[in-house]
């Protein structure tokens, strides 16, 4: 499990299962998962974790590896601990101390090994029992081996300086660090460069770098979430809109009294979603991509192609807006230009570790985080399919005083152009949502205050619309409210416990290491 599942939980889980069971119930589970086909590769995209840098390779009692950081292991715990280590990004596996009596248990535990495994013996007849099996066998200390005794990524940054050296951690670091240690210590120790700026793009569009069309995708959502906010507190419906439904609005008022105002309702909610949108691809663009975050791009990619295709939507309607249209066309390209390609390159600053429980109640708001956004895109989920069947729910058809055979019979066209309208909000929501839950499930690091500004301004574009609406117009039914009112609960203690760790300004930075 990550950081923000196993320190928040572990207290629950200890207290369920008891303190050395939950741990080995969670190595099992993950050693199971990652044994599964391809489950290995899920593992690792799940938790964030990228390629170590090549001045982190080297030898380790004369065993070539990718990663000079790993762990140190007992044989009881090694079948699990060599299958699921790797995934957290352990480069190299020592099971010590091995006797005599350990050797079938080890034999065991390194089938199917994904790194090197090492044993360190106690008896020289364990170098001639295991030697056929594993990759090395020693007895006795290796000078050239460190075993960390503190939680320190710091500590490990130092050692692994020294290309010479390795770094094993042992079980009581990890229990107090986390599964997440093995990833922070790797990328504080990943060379960097400083980032670029804006005033490095240029005015030549084919020169432009992948940030800077993402940060143009953002403002473009802004932009149409905005003008589609200004359509709806105007005139509402627009020249199309009228055309499909064969009415205007002062028809639409005649046929039920709180028409118009429901309209207003999903499309101001529609709108505030889209700005959110905006706001998440910008600062994922700016502070994400620009410094050559892998996953930015992905979390990026992952929301935008649930996004797009929800044009498709409205096909099933018979009605193409054509502003939603243009926008669309207009930033789909530019969104395939931000993520076409890899990121450029690791540019992002090092931090020093901060205070311990700043960075545990950081994780319980990281929990929420992720939470929250899984719970918008159930619900994200949810509207669509309404939008796509249904149309209406039943707190809907409360607000209208009416029911659907009424709408229909008044304006056959008119439950289709209520389905557009909250189909394309699913989708939106759905979209949103990913960004939401990959930004917190893998962009919190301490300093990085650009993912709570992007998690708190999203959060205000897309619940504070959706709030006032509701209750300007009167539709205030507590069972349709309160998904809102709980996400902008989760989302409010989130960002309090996580702002002094996301926004901490340290006196010192970690100076990042120069490139080769």
């Amino acid at each position: 499990m990550p950081d923000w599942t196993y320190h928040p939980l572990r207290g629950i889980a200890a207290a369920l299962l008891g303190t050395g069971r939950s741990r080995r119930v969670a190595l099992r589970t993950l050693a199971v998962v990652g044994s599964c086909p391809g489950g290995g590769r899920l593992v690792s995209w799940g938790f964030g974790h990228r390629h170590p840098p090549a001045r982190l390779a080297g030898e380790v009692a004369g065993v070539p590896v990718r990663n000079r950081l790993g762990a140190v292991v007992p044989p009881g715990v090694a079948r699990d601990a060599v299958r699921a280590l790797p995934l957290l990004g352990a480069g190299v596996v020592e099971v010590a101390p091995v006797g005599l009596s350990d050797v079938d248990v080890v034999r065991e535990a390194v089938v199917g090994r994904r790194v090197p495994v090492i044993v360190r013996a106690t008896d020289p007849a364990v170098v001639d029992a295991l030697s056929p099996h594993v990759d090395a066998v020693r007895l006795g200390a290796d000078p050239a081996v460190v075993h960390l005794a503190s939680a320190s990524t710091a500590r490990a940054v130092d050692v692994l300086a020294d290309p010479a050296k390795a770094v094993l951690v042992t079980p009581e670091v990890l229990v107090r660090a986390g599964p997440g240690f093995f990833a922070r210590v790797t990328e504080a120790a990943t060379p960097t460069a400083p980032a670029p700026s804006v005033r490095d793009v240029g005015l030549d569009p084919r020169r432009w770098p992948a940030w800077w069309w993402g940060v143009l995708v953002g403002l473009g959502m802004i932009v149409a979430g905005l003008g589609a906010a200004a359509i709806t507190l105007g005139p509402v419906l627009l020249w199309y809109d009228r055309g499909f439904l064969g009415a205007d609005v002062d028809r639409l008022h005649a046929i039920n009294h709180h028409l118009v105002h429901f309209l207003q309702h999903d499309r101001i909610t529609m709108a505030g979603t889209m700005v959110a949108i905006g706001v998440l691809y910008v600062g994922l663009a700016a502070g994400g991509v620009r410094t050559g975050r892998p996953w930015a791009r992905e979390a990026f990619l992952v929301s935008g192609w649930i996004g797009f295709p929800t044009l498709l939507y409205f096909l099933g309607f018979g009605f193409v807006e054509p502003l939603h249209t243009v926008a669309a066309v207009v930033l789909f390209p530019m969104f395939l230009a931000a993520t076409r390609r890899g990121t450029d390159g690791p540019h992002w600053t090092a931090r020093p570790d901060g205070p311990e429980h700043e960075r545990r109640r950081a994780l319980v708001g990281q929990l929420l985080v992720v939470c929250t956004g899984l719970g918008l895109f159930s619900g994200g989920v949810v509207v669509s399919a309404v939008g796509l069947s249904d149309v209406f729910v039943a707190s809907d058809l409360a607000f209208l005083r009416t029911g659907p055979e009424a709408l229909r019979a008044a304006n056959p066209r008119l439950p289709g152009f209520v389905a557009h309208d909250r189909a394309g909000f699913g989708g939106a929501l759905m979209s949103a949502a990913a960004a939401i839950t990959l930004l917190g499930a893998w962009g919190w690091r301490r300093g990085e205050a650009w993912v709570w500004w992007s998690l708190a301004l999203a959060a205000a574009a897309g619940f504070l619309p959706a709030v006032v609406v509701h209750g300007v117009i009167g539709y205030t039914d507590a069972g349709h409210l309160a998904p809102v009112f709980v996400g902008i609960g989760l989302t409010a203690a989130a960002l309090v416990l996580a702002r002094p760790y996301l926004c901490a300004r340290p006196r010192r930075v970690r100076a990042a290491a120069p490139l080769p």
